[in-house]
């Protein structure tokens, strides 16, 4: 199977990284848990967009970002049974050699950029599946849909867009290893 994989809060914890940049650089006291809705800015009422968004582009940031508990094992497990895996990110251009370099090639070293897609249109990627957090980036798309959990997607229902929820990597696991033994697109 192709599995394309979202990067941010999917392969790691970009908005834990981002709330603790926040309260640190500026003195707020939000919790991961706060960010209810996509617009993060919308859990910093006393910031501004800019502001809130700043870290993405500080040199430091994205060596201090974690990934997600299970993705390395998961991710290495799944090509090690053949599937092939794409990172399929909408990131700036602007962070993308830092992003890369000092996230995803330093916590997943099995992965390269043969193995990025760069674009904010996933849905005209192919795939088997896609594996995403963001709601938007589920509609569309002639694959199969697994929404990552996140506080920031509680509130959509998965199933307007035929995805299946799953709450952590094992669940992406298992989910997946559902849909190899029946084939087919969405």
């Amino acid at each position: 199977m192709v599995i394309l994989v979202d990067m941010d809060d999917v392969l790691e914890q970009l908005v834990e990284a981002m709330v603790k940049y926040n309260n640190t650089h500026y003195g707020t006291d939000v919790h991961s848990y706060d960010v209810v809705e996509w617009n993060l800015a919308k859990a910093f009422p006393t910031l501004t967009r800019e502001m809130v968004y700043s870290p993405e582009y500080d040199e430091d940031f994205w060596s201090t970002v974690e990934p997600m508990p299970g993705a390395d094992t998961v991710l290495q497990r799944l090509i090690d049974e053949g599937h092939e895996v794409y990172v399929v990110t909408a990131s700036t251009y602007e962070t993308l050699k830092q992003k890369m370099d000092d996230l995803l090639f330093r916590w997943f070293p099995f992965l390269d950029w043969e193995h990025v897609i760069i674009t904010s249109n996933k849905h005209m990627i192919n795939g088997d599946v896609l594996i995403d957090d963001g709601p938007h980036n589920l509609t569309g798309g002639s694959y199969r849909k697994l929404l990552f959990d996140r506080p920031h997607n509680r509130s959509f229902d998965e199933k307007i867009v035929g995805a299946v929820r799953v709450y952590d990597w094992d669940g992406i696991y298992e989910q997946i290893s559902l849909m190899a033994k029946t084939p087919g697109k969405a």
